[in-house]
C-alpha cells in the first residue's frame, strides 16, 4: 500500500507538472499571437510542443529526468526571447525551465530515494517530438539551401545569403583603412577625445570619382572592428556584391558610439543620443573631407546638399543610436535608414526632432527594419515600428518602408548579415 502512494504521488506531481507547462506554453503562444504575428506565434507553437511533449513524457513513464531537457530548452529559449534590460515578453519560458528543472531533480531523488523504478518508455510523446524537431530541422535545411543557391534580389523570408556573395574572397577586394580623428564627450563634460573609425573603400577606389557613403554602427559590447573586421564575411560579401554588380560601389564607415569610460556608471542609452554630436561635428567632416563623397563641402550646406547619397544603419544599441541620433538628429544629412534589432525611439523625440518645421518636408527614401523570430527586440520593435509609421505619413510600407522578421534567427551576427544583405540592396 505504501508503495503505491508513493506511486500515486510522483504520478499526481508529474500531472501537475505536465498541466502547468502546456499551460504556461498556450499562454505564451498566445502573447505572441497579440503582436499579430502569424509566423512567430508558429515558431512559439512549435517550441511549446516540444517542452510539452517531453513533460507528458516525463509523466507517463514515470521519468522526472526528462524534464532536464525541458529545463535546458526553457533556459536556451529565455537566452534568445528575454533581456533583463529592454524586455521580459517571454519570461514564461524561463518559468518553465525552473519548473522542469525543479522537478527534474526533486522528483528523481524522491524515486532514488524511495528506490522506486520508472514506468514503460513513453513511445508516443518522444516520437511526436522526434517528429517535430526532425520537420523543422527539414524544413531549415530545405529553405538555407534553396536561399544559398538563389539568383535574385532581397526577399522578405530570407534564410541564407546566397552563395556566390557569401564565399570566399576575391581579387577585387575593398581595403580597408583606419581613421583616427578628434571629437569630444558630448554626453558628460565635452573634454576632447581621440576616436577610431574603420573606412572600408571598394575595390577600384578613385579620389576624382564620387560614392555613396553608409554608416554602420555595432551594438552593445562591440566595437568598430565588429562589421567588417571581427565578421569579416560582411566584407567579402561586399566585395563580392559589388563586383558582380549587383550594387554600385559605395564607402562603408564603422564608427563607434563609445566615448571612453562615459555611460560606464549610468544607462549607454545617453551615447545613443550624444551620438549626433559627434557624427555631424567630427566623424563627418573627418571621412567626408578625406574621402571622395557626393559632400562638395564638409559643413551643413554640404551634407544637406548630398544627403540622398548617405545611409546609416545599425544592430541592437547602435539601431538606437541611429533611431535617435540620425533619423531624428540628423535627417537633414541622411535619407536611407536601417534599423536592425531594435527601435526604441519615443512618440515625444520623433514628434519634437522630425516633425518640426524645417524637417517634415525632407523626403526619407527608404527605412528598413529588420528581427528575428527568436529575438529579444522584437516584442518592441512591432509596436515602436507600428507606431512610425502612424506618425510619418513620409512613410509607405513596401513603397519606402519594409519590416522584416528572419525565421529561425535571434540576436546574433548570423541574424544582421541577413540584415545588412537585404539594406545594401534598398538604398542609393
Amino acid at each position: 500500500m505504501k508503495e503505491t502512494d508513493n506511486h500515486g504521488s510522483v504520478d499526481r506531481i508529474g500531472l501537475g507538472v505536465f498541466a502547468a507547462l502546456s499551460l504556461l506554453g498556450l499562454v505564451q503562444t498566445g502573447k505572441y499571437l497579440t503582436l499579430g504575428l502569424a509566423g512567430m506565434a508558429l515558431t512559439a507553437l512549435l517550441s511549446e510542443l516540444l517542452i510539452v511533449f517531453m513533460a507528458w513524457a516525463a509523466w507517463r513513464g514515470r521519468m522526472p529526468f526528462l524534464l532536464l531537457t525541458v529545463a535546458v530548452g526553457g533556459f536556451v529559449l529565455n537566452s534568445f526571447l528575454n533581456y533583463g534590460e529592454t524586455t521580459h515578453f517571454a519570461v514564461l519560458v524561463l518559468v518553465q525551465g525552473l519548473i522542469g528543472a525543479a522537478w527534474a531533480v526533486l522528483g528523481t531523488g524522491w524515486m532514488l530515494w524511495k528506490k522506486e523504478k520508472p514506468g514503460k518508455l513513453p513511445w508516443l510523446p518522444l516520437a511526436l517530438t522526434l517528429l517535430v524537431v526532425v520537420s523543422v530541422g527539414a524544413v531549415w535545411k530545405s529553405n538555407v539551401d534553396r536561399d544559398r543557391q538563389w539568383d535574385g534580389h532581397a526577399r522578405r523570408a530570407v534564410w541564407a545569403v546566397p552563395a556566390r556573395f557569401d564565399t570566399g574572397e576575391i581579387a577585387e577586394a575593398g581595403t580597408l583603412e583606419e581613421l583616427v580623428y578628434q571629437t569630444k564627450a558630448y554626453a558628460t563634460d565635452a573634454r576632447p577625445v581621440t576616436k577610431r573609425a574603420l573606412v572600408y573603400l571598394p575595390y577600384g577606389y578613385d579620389a576624382q570619382q564620387r560614392y555613396n557613403i553608409l554608416y554602420l554602427m555595432h551594438g552593445t559590447g562591440d566595437d568598430e572592428n565588429y562589421w567588417l573586421q571581427t565578421h569579416a564575411y560582411n566584407k567579402i560579401m561586399l566585395d563580392r556584391m559589388i563586383a558582380m554588380g549587383e550594387i554600385e560601389p559605395l564607402i562603408v564607415v564603422t564608427p563607434t558610439f563609445y566615448v571612453e569610460d562615459d555611460g560606464k556608471d549610468s544607462s549607454l542609452d545617453i551615447l545613443t543620443f550624444s551620438f549626433r554630436e559627434e557624427l555631424r561635428n567630427d566623424l563627418m567632416p573627418a571621412v567626408e573631407t578625406k574621402y571622395a563623397t557626393w559632400a562638395e563641402t564638409a559643413d551643413d550646406a554640404g551634407f544637406t546638399a548630398s544627403r540622398e547619397h548617405r545611409a546609416f544603419a545599425g544592430l541592437s544599441r547602435g539601431a538606437v543610436t541611429t533611431g535617435n541620433s540620425v533619423l531624428c538628429g540628423s535627417l537633414d544629412y541622411f535619407s536611407y535608414f536601417g534599423l536592425f534589432s531594435s527601435f526604441r525611439t519615443s512618440e515625444a523625440h520623433i514628434r519634437e526632432t522630425i516633425q518640426t518645421e524645417g524637417q517634415r518636408d525632407l523626403t526619407i527614401r527608404y527605412l528598413y527594419a529588420t528581427t528575428g523570430n527568436f529575438d529579444f527586440a522584437t516584442p518592441y520593435m512591432v509596436p515602436g515600428y507600428r507606431m512610425l509609421c502612424e506618425l510619418e505619413p513620409r512613410l509607405v510600407e513596401g513603397v519606402n518602408t519594409s519590416f522584416d522578421i528572419f525565421p529561425m534567427r535571434y540576436h546574433a551576427i548570423g541574424h544582421w548579415h541577413l540584415s545588412l544583405y537585404n539594406f545594401l540592396q534598398k538604398i542609393f
